[in-house]
């Protein structure tokens, strides 16, 4: 099976999508609304307002998380949970473009998704 990339849409139809405003569903619920969405190609992503669950903190969430998109419900599905999100490394303004931050959140958000494979049931 092919690597995905998670900094790639699943769905090259977003590619040129303006998410901003969407409501944001993890896996086990609601974490906040889309405040900022990039489609640039291998680096795209969503930053969440995530509201009073986590203090109204900012997340950054790589494109590849992004299960699915309902654009007559003003929602973005991303494939992991609320704790996985907020265990995320804290979203910073002034290095969330660089390299360094990205292979960091990248990276995180790749291992989550592993070790969630080992806990499922065969």
């Amino acid at each position: 099976m092919a690597r995905m990339d998670i900094w790639t849409y699943r769905d090259a139809t977003l590619s040129g999508e303006t998410l901003a405003g969407y409501d944001v569903e993890a896996v086990d619920g609601t974490i906040g609304k889309v405040g900022e969405a990039t489609a640039e190609a291998g680096s795209s992503f969503i930053v969440v307002s995530s509201g009073p669950w986590i203090f109204g903190k900012k997340v950054m969430l790589p494109a590849g998380v992004v299960e699915r998109v309902d654009h007559d419900e003003g929602c973005v599905f991303v494939d992991r949970t609320k704790d996985e999100i907020k265990s995320a490394p804290e979203f910073d303004e002034s290095r969330y473009l660089e390299p360094g931050y990205l292979d960091e959140l990248g990276g995180y958000y790749e291992s989550a998704a592993v070790g969630r494979a080992f806990e499922e049931p065969l």
